[in-house]
């Protein structure tokens, strides 16, 4: 047995995935615990894994934002919800710094004397490769996209459009660099508290791609698969999946509403969107009565809401509810592409409607129109104005309506199902810990 500390930071989608792989592990006789922020405390233990407080909770941090500056237009440090406007970029870019500072501390708190292995995502591994070098505790790198630059596509935050394989390698090291600069303050204190002597966050970086360190990517290669250009150790596994309960069901007023009509479309946007739920509850509501189908929506960070009215008896609104059990009864579904709601999708072997918000979406979105199993992505910022209960409406009809988009959907589903994610994990943890250090 091995005691296994999962460090994750973000939002619901970068949380959720290392909820199943720790549930995994611990079936297999490891002791875990998670590391991340109070708002995902209840999701964590509801798992059957010891839950460990990391501060710059972005929910939190975006209530308090909000309410200081009078505006739910605020950017979250980690997660923004929109393209920012002129000098946006900077702004962004203080605050993402300012988060990641504020985790630093709270990572190294987190780490237990008797922690025998780390496992960092994305977010939080450059700052656990320094608290791995001061401790001597073994580490794996589970990002959920991919990081390391490519010529086969460009950085994923770079909007998803190809730049040629020289421009597409030159843009990925670009991002690394732009990275180890978010992370230069948070990495020098760390390394200070650590007693560690000085290092920049690309020398640190720069040392475990020589070493040849492992990483194991959560995404599947239905999706992406593992570019050519990629050094040994880079390894494509498969989706790791939020866990749930194995006897969870959907709520008896979601089953009511699917039994009450033929299959709906589900609309949500995640952790996007907050300060938009008013405008965007209309535009769906409007665009699922054009397209005559009936729709879920999702409340997310956005707060949609479909109403009370009798008009809307063909529209449900619910909270968090594991798309695992609630997307293979919709007739497709329309959300902001994050990673893993893309891949939750696709799994269920349904028709997305693609409209990213920012970062990594436009990418995900780019990957499952080019599977077939999408319709083109409607920008987010292009969804408003006086044609986009049109545009959406149009969209969702394609979605319903063709037969061959749903059979691509059920024949990547079918892939998809081969894969165990979380299984090639658990091989690669005992692999670790079998040459290096033992649990202690």
């Amino acid at each position: 047995m091995t005691k296994i500390l999962i460090t994750a930071a973000g939002s619901y989608g970068d949380i959720a995935p290392y909820t199943g792989l720790g549930a995994r592990l611990r079936t297999a006789g490891h002791e875990v615990a998670l590391a991340t922020h109070d708002s995902y405390a209840a999701l964590v233990r509801a798992a059957g894994l010891e839950f460990r407080r990391l501060p710059a909770d972005p929910r939190t941090r975006r209530a308090a934002t909000a309410d200081a500056e009078n505006t739910a237009d605020t950017a979250d440090a980690a997660e923004p919800d929109r393209p920012s406007g002129p000098g946006g970029n900077r702004d962004l870019m203080r605050q993402a710094a300012a988060f990641i500072k504020e985790l630093g501390g709270g990572l190294a708190d987190a780490a237990r004397e008797d922690t025998g292995l780390l496992l960092l995502s994305a977010t939080t591994a450059p700052l656990g490769h320094h608290l791995a070098e001061a401790r001597g505790i073994p580490f794996l790198d589970l990002p959920l996209v991919p990081g390391a630059p490519t010529g086969d596509f460009a950085p994923v935050v770079s909007g998803g459009r190809s730049l040629g394989r020289w421009g597409n390698r030159a843009a990925g090291r670009l991002s690394l660099r732009i990275i180890d600069r978010l992370y230069a303050d948070a990495s020098r204190e760390l390394r200070a508290r650590l007693g560690l002597p000085p290092a920049t966050p690309r020398t640190v970086r720069r040392r475990a791609e020589a070493a040849g360190r492992p990483v194991l990517h959560g995404f599947s290669e239905v999706l992406v698969p593992r570019p050519a250009d990629w050094r040994p150790g880079l390894h494509v596994v498969g989706n790791w999946w939020p866990w749930h309960a194995p006897d969870a069901q959907l709520p008896p007023v979601v089953e009511d509403f699917l039994a009450a009509g033929p299959p709906p479309v589900f609309l949500g946007f995640g952790s996007m969107a907050a300060g938009e739920g008013e405008r965007l509850s209309a535009l769906a509501a409007a665009a699922l009565c054009r397209a005559k189908v009936r729709g879920i929506l999702q409340s997310g960070w956005a707060g949609l809401s479909g109403g009370q009215s009798s008009a809307d008896a063909d529209l449900l609104t619910i909270g968090e509810v594991p798309h695992a059990l609630l997307f293979p009864r919709m007739a497709a579904v329309v959300h902001h592409c994050g990673a893993g709601t893309a891949a939750a999708g696709v799994r269920a072997g349904v028709p997305t409607i693609p409209v990213p918000v920012t970062a990594d979406q436009p990418f995900w979105a780019a990957r499952l129109a080019s599977l077939g199993v999408a319709t083109a992505p409607i920008p987010f910022k292009e969804l408003s104005g006086e044609r986009a209960v049109a545009r959406l409406s149009h969209a969702l009809i394609q979605a319903t309506a063709a037969p061959a988009r749903r059979d691509h959907a059920l024949a990547a589903a079918h892939r998809l199902a081969a894969e165990d994610g979380a299984g090639e994990v658990l091989k690669a943890v005992e692999r670790l810990t079998e040459t290096e250090h033992p649990a202690k």
